[in-house]
């Protein structure tokens, strides 16, 4: 589907769903603001567009109608950059490289594209919604709606860290109470998430650094701010999810020294109860012996008696343990 939105002037009234020769009308004014959205476009929409309308370049084309997993990047083709970059899907409650959507943006010097293939992108949706009620994203120019775009992308990834660390704060309190697989395997996928989030948001951070500060003509001295705001984000964004790494890997400790301990408790009753026996044995296995002359064999009260043996063996080692704290 293709949904585009004209502005003639700052001051005029928005025309949308345009054609394609109102698109190339449009193109020639340089006081306009285009904007042209692909989304989930078939092949042939989408050649029709960047390839027949704007005649981006083939690799950026490519790169745009890819379906694998592409690092986020920015490329300056001139007269406009190609911006890659990662978003997250509505409500999303877990992290990983085939969850992420990718966004293609062709910024140029009064016209934006977006492109995904994917069936929805929450900060496309966004923005559009936003333009109905407030037409002001638009008159600072296409750097300014473009920034508008990536802010909201960067925004959706603070509630999914907060999920994160509610998440990693349950765990971590029922590792306390009672350790058990399950909260290893949650603690394991939760550190894979945390590890698979840094892949994306390390090249997007720099891809946000370089449109804050290198000299491209498509981003006037004004929007580098809001961009350098977005990268501000972006290094939070980072140092919480590093932290929330560091606190999987500490609540991981936890987990093992808590079932080492309890391993070791298990290993300690176990010693006691063996050593406790092995005396009781030794005698049982004197009297066990089947000689002809044993002194206490004809005895009238040798069974009571070798008892009587079991049951002081077995309370002076408890008494014995018992002072010297080994349980």
């Amino acid at each position: 589907m293709i949904q585009s939105i004209y502005y003639e002037s700052t001051t005029s009234q928005p025309i949308r769903d345009l054609t394609i020769e109102a698109m190339q009308a449009a193109l020639k004014n340089p006081d306009g603001l285009l904007w042209v959205s692909l989304e989930h476009p078939d092949l042939d929409e989408s050649n029709q567009i960047l390839r027949d309308l704007f005649h981006f370049h083939p690799l950026a084309i490519e790169d745009s109608q890819s379906d694998g997993y592409q690092t986020p990047k920015v490329d300056d083709y001139i007269n406009y950059l190609f911006i890659l970059a990662h978003a997250l899907p509505p409500q999303a409650e877990h992290f990983n490289f085939e969850q992420s959507l990718e966004l293609n943006l062709f910024l140029g010097p009064n016209y934006l594209v977006t492109s995904y293939n994917s069936e929805r992108m929450p900060p496309v949706e966004d923005v559009w919604r936003r333009l109905r009620r407030d037409e002001r994203i638009v008159q600072n120019g296409s750097d300014y709606l473009c920034h508008a775009i990536l802010d909201e992308l960067v925004d959706d990834y603070i509630p999914l860290l907060d999920q994160m660390d509610e998440e990693i704060e349950r765990l971590e309190d029922r590792v306390l109470e009672h350790p058990s697989a399950d909260i290893l395997a949650n603690l394991l996928e939760l550190k894979h998430e945390l590890m698979a989030l840094r892949r994306i948001i390390a090249p997007q951070r720099e891809v946000i650094n370089r449109l804050s500060r290198d000299d491209y003509p498509m981003i006037d001295r004004q929007s580098r701010l809001y961009y350098r705001d977005i990268y501000d984000h972006l290094v939070r964004i980072q140092d919480l999810g590093e932290t929330l790494r560091d606190i999987v890997s500490g609540v991981l400790d936890i987990y093992l020294n808590s079932t080492s301990l309890r391993l070791n408790e298990v290993m300690k009753a176990l010693t006691v109860v063996s050593t406790i026996f092995l005396p009781l044995t030794f005698v049982a296995g004197i009297y066990g012996m089947n000689f002809q002359y044993m002194p206490e064999i004809p005895w009238r009260y040798g069974y009571v008696f070798v008892w009587v043996i079991f049951i002081s063996i077995f309370v002076g080692m408890i008494v014995w343990f018992r002072r010297r704290k080994w349980f």
